[in-house]
């Protein structure tokens, strides 16, 4: 499957077949996210993927009560050890992080796996859940499995509406 393939193919997925994603595809995703760029190369992030069962069912429940979250096989956490403007203004930590998730969800996609990136949690509850330590910054939450559905494409603008020409 080309890049292209995966950008027009990716959903969010909220329903995922009860079926263990193989070690392989894990090490593949990982590396997606270890291998991602970030402001000037600090690398200021921690990646937690999640698989017991009970602490999936803890997360589902620290993100806002989204328990399609305990019915993936996996999860990932994607967080910030730290951050720090960058020259634009914007923060590293949420851009690094983001950019990160990004590859691994692309990653996924490829390997025939669905995600859904969260935005809805509580961060200190994340951080409580999976003994994180206070200072990391929660960024993205996304549970990780062989999708149970298939959705249909939702709408997009057009190029004429995102795109400006100068």
């Amino acid at each position: 499957m080309s890049v292209s393939d995966v950008i027009l193919n990716r959903r969010s997925i909220r329903k995922f077949e009860q079926k263990p994603v193989e070690e392989e595809k894990l090490f593949l995703i990982r590396e997606a996210g270890r291998l991602s760029p970030s402001a000037s190369n600090k690398q200021n992030w921690k990646f937690v993927l999640v698989t017991e069962k009970g602490l999936l069912v803890d997360l589902a429940e620290a993100c806002n009560s989204q328990m399609f979250v305990a019915e993936a096989p996996a999860a990932i956490v994607v967080c910030a050890t730290g951050d720090r403007s960058m020259g634009c203004g914007q923060s590293a930590a949420t851009v690094d992080c983001s950019i990160a998730m990004a590859s691994m969800m692309i990653q996924a996609t490829e390997l025939g796996l669905g995600t859904c990136w969260l935005g809805s949690f509580n961060p200190t509850a994340v951080k409580l859940v999976l003994d994180l330590p206070e200072s990391y910054i929660v960024v993205a939450v996304s549970p990780l499995g062989y999708p149970a559905e298939a959705p249909a494409a939702r709408p997009r603008k057009t190029s004429a509406e995102v795109w400006l020409e100068r």
